[in-house]
């Protein structure tokens, strides 16, 4: 007596419509669209550092070739390729002046100098963005080694990396690269 396996039929046409037929791979790649983000919550700062809306604007995607020509060679290789200035050559690392710290890519606010601090890594350090919406983070793999990558949430311009032995009162340490930012000097209200 012979038994069928009955399951056997349905495991591959179940297969076949996952990645065999035109209208499933059609189906993915309309749910890939429809997915993508294109737009972004940000949260805008006025001259002084004080939080003035929410705003929903548009990703800031360019072709590298757009952002070489946009950028010095440090600041691409940083924030278009995932670089890492060497400690204490950045010329944030020891800034303590009062401010906000910009993307380099799209000028969005990241950091205020209000939670910088000396971690004495040799890159600029802080405990907190400015908003959770304009920075996102992303698990980092890279190297071997299992890290927070942070990148800017408009253009996803590679910041640096959070890791959490910083101080009170949020134990995070964000260390970021100086090519990644601008300083802007805090104008008094």
């Amino acid at each position: 007596m012979t038994i069928l396996d009955s399951s056997k039929p349905r495991r591959q046409f179940l297969k076949f419509l996952a990645i065999g037929t035109p209208a499933a791979l059609a189906l993915r790649t309309v749910a890939a669209a429809t997915n993508e983000k294109k737009t972004v919550h940000i949260v805008q700062f006025d001259a002084a550092g004080i939080r003035t809306s929410v705003v929903e604007m548009e990703k800031v995607a360019k072709p590298l070739s757009e952002w070489k020509k946009q950028l010095t060679p440090e600041q691409f290789e940083i924030t278009r390729q995932a670089g890492t200035e060497r400690p204490g050559t950045g010329k944030y690392a020891f800034n303590h002046e009062d401010g906000l710290y910009h993307c380099i890519c799209c000028d969005i606010a990241l950091f205020d100098s209000k939670t910088k601090f000396e971690s004495g890594t040799g890159w600029p350090s802080f405990w907190q963005p400015i908003a959770k919406e304009n920075v996102h983070v992303q698990r980092d793999t890279s190297f071997g080694v299992i890290r927070d990558e942070v990148l800017c949430s408009r253009c996803e311009a590679h910041l640096g990396h959070v890791f959490d032995d910083g101080p009170p009162p949020t134990h995070l340490r964000y260390c970021m690269n100086s090519a990644a930012l601008n300083f802007v000097a805090r104008k008094k209200a």
